[in-house]
């Protein structure tokens, strides 16, 4: 079931932009590791860089497993993994004033759904609803209609999907006969929420263009997943209905790197022009 308006049911201000807490490698990963960085090291690091984030004016925050590499597929990403994410997930939740969403690597769309359902999150972001792509991990099929089952089953229409259309770090070439404006009316027939649209890799941007040939396919919102800085954010989020920004919060535009109240706050005021100029 799609919501009308699903932006809105969310956020409160116009082009919400969401701000990312990546969190350190989870129990169940290659990386984790319980002497040096366990789970309360963990949520002690999440919670400061969420609260960073609200103080600087986001609109929302992304929780996910960004550190669980090399990534497990969809339904292979551990029980731990899962569990831990739904808890850093809830704390995150517990400690801010700002509507938060989960994203599981690779794709765990049906992961992400469950971890959302018991940290009382409002999104899930799924990079491959529909079609299928060759990632870092290799083939990865769409998980639309696993989630939509799940959310259906568990009462959780609440919970939006924002979903990908050629998700960044990936070869789409199988299905390279089909436009991105045909992949865009897939998810949009198959049930997804909102619409995301990236540059090729993390910190890449994608162009206003693709952006708008996108929008015109679609009546669903369209947001920005990749590359947005302080120097663009102005022309791309005015062709845009929202953002999620990971990279260029951190600490010298390193994902790895902890959140940075300045670069955030800077980047904060330029959208709050925008959407004054918008008024």
């Amino acid at each position: 079931m799609q919501l009308s308006k699903p932006l809105e049911t969310i956020f409160e201000n116009p082009k919400p932009v969401i701000g990312m807490v990546h969190l350190r490698p989870l129990p169940g990963s290659p990386l984790y590791n319980q002497k040096d960085l366990g789970m309360k090291e963990i949520l002690k690091i999440a919670i400061e860089e969420a609260k960073i984030l609200e103080d600087a004016g986001v609109d929302g925050i992304q929780v996910e497993n960004i550190w669980d590499y090399p990534y497990a597929k969809t339904g292979k990403i551990p029980l731990e993994t899962v569990a831990s994410l739904a808890v850093a997930a809830h704390e995150v939740r517990s400690n801010v004033k700002i509507p938060i969403g989960v994203n599981a690597h690779m794709n765990g769309g049906v992961e992400a759904l469950v971890s959302a359902i018991a940290s009382q999150a409002q999104w899930i972001r799924v990079f491959e609803w529909c079609n299928s792509y060759i990632s870092q991990v290799g083939f990865v099929d769409a998980v639309g209609s696993e989630v939509a089952t799940k959310r259906s089953h568990l009462g959780a229409h609440q919970i939006i999907s924002m979903c990908d259309v050629n998700v960044k770090h990936g070869s789409h070439f199988i299905i390279s006969d089909r436009s991105i404006e045909e992949q865009a009316r897939d998810i949009e027939q198959q049930g997804g929420d909102v619409l995301i649209v990236t540059g090729f890799e993390t910190g890449t941007p994608p162009t206003a263009e693709k952006v708008e040939l996108v929008k015109k396919e679609v009546t669903l919102p369209v947001i920005l997943g990749s590359g947005v800085n302080t120097n663009n954010v102005q022309s791309l989020l005015r062709v845009s209905d929202g953002a999620i920004v990971g990279s260029w919060f951190k600490k010298d535009n390193q994902w790895k790197n902890r959140v940075d109240f300045e670069r955030t706050r800077t980047f904060m005021k330029e959208v709050e022009l925008l959407r004054s100029n918008l008024k």
